[in-house]
């Protein structure tokens, strides 16, 4: 698996609503109507990422839930970053 040059970072960014790229993640805000949907949400993505064996730094504060994802071992951003993210939207959207 190889990470992704910025130029294909921005063409696969393109494709995913909301997500951008800082500090070395992809990275996308959600805003929910309140907690508990909110913790609904981040258990349904945990079962996910865990069936990719690919897990995400997340932040939950109340009805927020921001998402980095990146792959620390390859050290940049690779197609299991883009794959997670495609299923969140699916879980979120």
């Amino acid at each position: 698996m190889q990470k992704f040059n910025s130029d294909e970072l921005a063409v696969r960014l393109e494709k995913l609503q909301g997500w951008t790229y800082e500090n070395g993640s992809i990275v996308k805000t959600f805003v929910f109507k309140d907690f508990k949907e909110a913790f609904a949400k981040m258990t349904l993505i945990a079962f996910e990422a865990e069936g990719l064996n690919h897990h995400p730094d997340w932040e939950n504060v109340y009805n927020r839930l921001t998402v980095r994802l990146n792959t620390h071992d390859m050290g940049g951003i690779t197609q299991n970053d883009f794959d997670l993210a495609e299923r969140i939207e699916a879980i979120t959207g």
